[in-house]
């Protein structure tokens, strides 16, 4: 079985913790970590933008993503959210076990 971990940003902790706590609730995610203020500078509608944000990391099963990203998207007031994964190469026995089971 395949995990990966999906990494958003977030406007603010209230928004990371209610789309964090939605994804575990809901199975879709095994965890989320919700990390400290983050300064993000991209181009949004021809004009360089800077922005505080909090980055929100949800450990997952590969075959979740599109399920997970469906609900972040419900969740997120972005117009366009930031929704990456990164495949997990190489994981605990254990801790993917247990990903497994909180999972699906």
């Amino acid at each position: 079985m395949q995990f990966i971990d999906v990494m958003i940003t977030c406007p603010d902790r209230e928004t990371a913790l209610a789309i964090g706590c939605a994804c575990v609730a809901e199975r879709l995610a095994a965890c989320a970590n919700i990390g400290g203020e983050i300064i993000s500078v991209y181009r949004w509608k021809g004009a360089i933008e800077e922005a505080g944000e909090i980055a929100l990391l949800l450990k997952t099963r590969a075959a979740s993503f599109d399920a997970l990203a469906a609900r972040i998207r419900a969740l997120r007031p972005y117009e366009t959210p930031c929704i990456i994964s990164t495949e997990l190469v190489a994981i605990d026995p254990d801790y993917a076990a247990w990903l497994e089971a909180e999972t699906g």
